[in-house]
């Protein structure tokens, strides 16, 4: 399922986003993963703000939130082009919904104004919402915690949804940089059975399986050498209701070894959205 083309008509309760952002480029390229991006942002209804959990912004320790103002654009990348380093996603911060934010963990996470966006967040944002007028502040990612320690968080922050913040969780759901071929290739098949098998326990609401990472042994070491990109994945499991139905897109292996499956819970949704394999 790769092209998205429509979605349930959108509830007051936000949806939740997992997306994989993958290779840096996307950020100024056409193609079927902006396309459905754009196409996303068009059919939804205009968010009070966006929290992003990025796999871009890892702490070690503890859990901050952003509470700048005027969030900087953060290109923590190189050896790309001069056009991407150019690139900004100038919005506005959210200071006090990210308090409002701090203050439903109060004891994990604490404030700070010393990040930005870093582009797990923006290169997806620009095709999304290009006008840059929707407040957005992130959430770090505590990598010293265990998996079960970041769904646990994410369930206490549910009530985001219902004040009008979309919540993106970005990074992908096979990783492997040290494997990736810029050359067009085939998936490798290890590839290829980690997005099948995360795509079905996500679609069986097994969340048990996908926060036991280590449950998925050689494979699962093999998809995510650091599992820096996984670990959005249980932010996106933890803010699911009950009423949430699950609809893919970019269901595609880039480069060979970086999954850029993604999905979006709709609360109540209608129907199946028209996807076009």
């Amino acid at each position: 399922m790769n092209r998205l083309q429509a979605l349930p008509a959108a509830p007051q309760t936000m949806p939740v986003l997992f997306v994989g952002h993958g290779n840096p480029m996307n950020a100024i390229s056409r193609n079927v993963f902006t396309e459905n991006w754009q196409a996303i942002g068009k059919a939804l209804p205009k968010p009070k703000a966006i929290l992003s959990v990025s796999a871009h912004w890892l702490t070690r320790g503890d859990t901050q939130v952003l509470t700048a103002d005027k969030p900087q654009t953060i290109h923590d990348f190189y050896g790309f082009s001069t056009e991407l380093f150019e690139q900004q996603y100038p919005s506005p911060g959210a200071p006090q919904i990210a308090l409002q934010t701090q203050q439903m963990a109060p004891s994990t996470i604490e404030t700070t104004e010393e990040w930005g966006l870093d582009h797990g967040t923006w290169s997806v944002l620009l095709s999304m919402f290009p006008k840059a007028d929707i407040p957005v502040y992130q959430i770090s990612i505590d990598y010293r915690k265990p998996p079960q320690f970041h769904y646990d968080l994410a369930a206490q922050l549910k009530a985001l949804r219902s004040k009008g913040v979309l919540v993106m969780a970005s990074g992908n759901l096979v990783h492997n940089l040290q494997k990736m071929q810029w050359q067009e290739k085939p998936a490798f098949d290890w590839a290829l059975e980690f997005n099948h098998r995360v795509k079905e326990a996500i679609s069986q609401r097994d969340d048990a399986t996908l926060i036991d990472f280590n449950g998925f042994g050689a494979l699962g070491k093999m998809a995510h050498p650091s599992y820096d990109h996984y670990l959005p994945l249980l932010y996106s499991l933890g803010l699911r209701s009950a009423k949430d139905e699950v609809f893919f897109f970019n269901d595609i292996i880039d480069m060979s070894s970086v999954s850029m499956l993604s999905f979006i819970y709709i609360e109540d949704g209608v129907g199946t959205p028209n996807i076009r394999h």
